[in-house]
């Protein structure tokens, strides 16, 4: 993997970290489910599953992933936790 793709995927964890953390943020202040209510939360969970099927094989390895296992999870519907 070269430096750059080294960078975006820094980059990319970084922004689902903030992300992660507003949405845990938002729903613990209100009691409920993530901003935006369930809809909010589907979308997050379509988005996330999306990019986690994007990953490469290096990328999924630096997260402690298998390439079956984000198959698995990135190929769950949004409505299944």
């Amino acid at each position: 993997m070269n430096g750059m793709s080294d960078v975006r995927l820094v980059l990319r964890s970084q922004e689902l970290v903030i992300e992660h953390e507003r949405v845990v943020k938002a729903s613990s202040a209100r009691g409920s489910t993530p901003a935006f209510g369930s809809m909010g939360l589907f979308w997050h969970r379509l988005r996330t599953r999306k990019t986690l099927l994007e990953l490469t094989p290096e990328q999924l390895r630096d997260v402690g992933l298998s390439p079956d296992q984000a198959r698995e999870e990135g190929l769950k519907p949004f409505w299944r936790p």
